[in-house]
């Protein structure tokens, strides 16, 4: 999610002088109905869900900063003034198929189809002889991309209990996203020699990396009511294959080695089954992103810590068939140097058992 669904989004360092755009994007958000305690029947089930955020808030710390103080500020990586971002506007689809074999495993396949545009002003580099940043737009660039994500692979184990209400999670996500994404040059920047940039780590389709991920969850009643459920999942992921930038990033005198940080993500929440075919739901999504690492990261932008307050609503059509919706709220963001933020997450889905 640039998640990066966390997933708090990356950046690269370009060449000297470059661009290093950065944003950040939190989303991470449990709608896995067998992990909230609804709809965990064995057999197959597929699962469609969009998602839409629009990072266009800048922000530093705990609080938000215009970008006439953004670029006043020296990244203590490069010692050039602050890059400042204009927006980066995310559409995922993401699918996912899903097996419970009813009595200790299950085994998860998601896909997401991303589409994203970002714009960035640049890092105004003028007292070392480069081009200037914002308000100009001389030493950014704008993007535009589609086309499918990282694929994850999670399995499950929850044999532990009669109930079967909680479980462990073992997985990988795997490079099958595009990570060699080159953008056009700003008009300054063509006319000084330079006519193409490399995207960066954070905004291309897939990390270029295999990632472990480990996680556990549990779902039950509260003090035994029936109408009133608890839910809540942690889970873990960290590179164990990080990849060099791919040679056309190279070849551009802006490739080198990356690595994303690694990231927790806990959701916890409760939900009311006592309507007949409505399931209000309420989350608490936390997020932790360590910062980025590599010759071609951001090592100053990147990584935080964020917190959501989420609403949601499934509406049961038939015992087949659940569609449902979310709102993700920040009320808590610490940020790493200066990244984009969202106002809001909104999603929506269907789950379908067969």
């Amino acid at each position: 999610m640039k998640l990066k669904l966390l997933t708090i989004a990356i950046s690269l360092t370009l060449s000297a002088g470059g661009a290093l755009a950065c944003a950040s994007c939190g989303c991470s958000l449990n709608t896995d109905l067998g992990y909230q305690g609804m709809g965990s029947n064995p057999g197959w089930a597929a699962d469609f869900r969009y998602d839409y955020l629009d990072q266009n808030q800048l922000r530093s710390g705990t609080s938000s900063i215009s970008s006439a103080k953004a670029v006043g500020i020296v990244n203590p990586a490069t010692r050039q003034q602050a890059e400042v971002e204009g927006f980066t506007k995310n559409n995922y689809l993401t699918a996912s198929l899903d097996y419970n074999n009813g009595d200790n495993w299950g085994a998860t396949i998601v896909l997401p189809f991303i589409q994203r545009e970002h714009l960035t002003y640049g890092s105004d580099a003028s007292s070392s002889g480069g081009l200037a940043g914002w308000p100009s737009g001389a030493n950014g660039y704008q993007s535009k991309t589609t086309g499918l994500g990282d694929v994850k692979l999670i399995g499950r184990y929850f044999g532990f209990s009669e109930q079967k209400n909680w479980g462990f999670q073992l997985g990988v996500k795997l490079p099958t996203g595009n990570n060699a994404q080159t953008a056009p040059a700003s008009a300054t920047a063509l006319a000084a020699g330079t006519s193409v940039v490399a995207v960066d780590p954070g905004l291309q389709l897939g990390t270029g990396s295999t990632d472990l991920i480990i996680g556990a969850y549990k779902y039950g009643h509260i003090f035994n009511i029936d109408d009133w459920g608890y839910f809540g999942n942690v889970q873990f992921q960290s590179v164990i294959d990080p990849k060099s930038t791919p040679s056309n990033i190279d070849a551009l005198g802006q490739g080198g080695s990356y690595r994303q940080g690694n990231g927790l993500n806990i959701n916890l929440g409760i939900n009311y089954q006592g309507f007949e075919n409505w399931t209000p739901t309420v989350q608490l999504n936390f997020i932790d992103k360590k910062t980025d690492s590599g010759t071609a990261a951001d090592t100053w932008s990147t990584g935080g810590t964020l917190a959501y307050l989420t609403p949601g609503l499934l509406y049961t059509a038939s015992n087949s068939v659940q569609v449902y919706s979310n709102l993700q709220l920040p009320i808590y963001q610490s940020l790493n140097g200066i990244q984009l933020t969202p106002h809001f997450v909104a999603s929506i889905g269907v789950r379908l058992h067969f």
